[in-house]
């Protein structure tokens, strides 16, 4: 009990005088589940903006709204000779790494007229806060009602072959040479007002392997005639007057599981933002993320000890705000209604996947002891989850840093070693 009690004070000590975790605002607490003890905090009671640590709200929510199961992917109804069909956000229908098919699949049997419901007007491009200026970047792709190849254009190239190909191939999203020279090995470019691109190629780099994704502008229309050219059949739009509110079938598409697992993993906002969607439409039968997350603060989160300020599903906006002692607390949930071993699957783990593939590593030949989300604005770095102790322990910690300069990661560095330091010690 005294060597823990020691530990304990070396960790607390760490935490409250370094030279590079008081160079900005930190927010930190350390928890033992099985103890129900508070071992180290500091700023606890203190909001901070998460970045993409909204992601473990956005996952545990969809978990409670959605399971891990099969998703919702199209809500439909007929009517005399005629299909009636409207998104319900899901992100899977042709996406680059899901390709999944099974709404166009559905659609092509129908000997049915197709009618697609314009909804789209229930759900903005960009959440509160986002920057206009991320339009040409992955991470930022458009939110939609029915989001069709990932909302984005993916332009890629294997080695073994000497020209590039874009995902999908559609003359609704034309690719152009440019006559500029790349200022790297390649560069692909959307016009900022339109979906038109253009691409070059350093022609000298025939062993090029690459893979980019370009986000396109949304529309109802745009969605309508990409999904019209992958089913072969025409489709109407259909103006919303009431017909969603109506009683309708559901097709489910691909699992659960799957979305949370990229999401988590690899920080993906689009898959965030639309889990969110997918959510309210569970919940509400409509599509209104700010409705979706009211309703997960008042259902699923409400023994959290501070209100989460919280208004989009991937964390890109800094108008997000938590505290610390309200992560451990979402953690806790987590921890005693998901098993650990999918806990595994969904979190990135230190030294092996995701976005901590490069960070927290064990020691050689020994398993990843960190399993964490991590969080990335302008001046804001967070990473929050769970700890395996050498003796067998699964701790629970959350680390805000903000209003820092420089890059993050002399933070990294520093938390690096403390959190290795309790892995070995506690």
């Amino acid at each position: 009990m005294l060597f823990f009690s020691c530990t304990v004070q070396k960790i607390n000590k760490t935490v409250r005088t370094s030279d590079v975790f008081e160079k900005g605002h930190m927010g930190f607490m350390l928890y033992d589940p099985v103890k129900d003890k508070t071992l180290v905090k500091l700023n606890e009671a203190k909001y901070f903006i998460p970045a993409s640590n909204t992601k473990i709200f956005t996952f545990y929510s969809s978990y409670k709204a959605l399971g891990d199961g099969y998703i919702n992917g199209l809500n439909y109804t007929y009517q005399g000779d005629s299909l009636i069909f409207w998104g319900t956000g899901d992100p899977s229908l042709l996406h680059p790494d899901f390709k999944d098919s099974t709404v166009v699949n559905f659609l092509k049997k129908e000997d049915k007229k197709l009618y697609l419901v314009d909804n789209f007007e229930q759900l903005s491009s960009y959440g509160p806060g986002w920057s206009w200026n991320w339009f040409p970047y992955y991470f930022a792709a458009e939110r939609s009602a029915m989001p069709i190849y990932g909302n984005v254009l993916r332009f890629s190239k294997r080695a073994e072959l000497a020209e590039a190909s874009p995902y999908p191939k559609s003359v609704l999203l034309p690719l152009m040479p440019s006559n500029r020279t790349p200022p790297d090995n390649y560069f692909i470019q959307r016009d900022f007002k339109r979906n038109t691109y253009e691409y070059a190629i350093n022609k000298e780099k025939d062993s090029l392997t690459f893979a980019t994704d370009k986000p396109f502008i949304t529309s109802a229309t745009l969605t309508k005639n990409l999904l019209q050219e992958a089913v072969g059949k025409q489709i109407t739009l259909l103006e919303n007057k009431g017909i969603t509110q109506g009683p309708h079938e559901k097709l489910q598409t691909v699992k659960a599981d799957s979305l949370y697992a990229q999401m988590m993993k690899i920080s993906d906002n689009f898959l965030a933002e639309q889990l969110m969607a997918l959510v309210s439409d569970a919940v509400l039968d409509s599509i209104n993320i700010s409705e979706g997350i009211s309703y997960a603060k008042k259902h699923f989160l409400a023994d959290l000890p501070d209100e989460p300020q919280w208004v989009d599903g991937s964390g890109l906006s800094p108008q997000n705000m938590f505290t610390p002692r309200s992560v451990i607390k979402l953690l806790q949930k987590i921890h005693s209604e998901i098993p650990m071993e999918k806990i595994k699957a969904y979190f990135p783990a230190g030294g092996e996947s995701g976005t901590i593939r490069n960070w927290y590593p064990a020691d050689p030949g020994q398993p990843a002891y960190i399993y964490a989300k991590t969080g990335t604005l302008a001046m804001s770095t967070a990473l929050s989850g769970f700890l395996i102790t050498k003796s067998g322990k699964t701790l629970l910690f959350s680390t805000f840093f903000n209003n820092y300069s420089g890059s993050s990661s002399v933070q990294k560095k520093e938390l690096q070693k403390l959190l290795y330091f309790i892995h070995d010690k506690y």
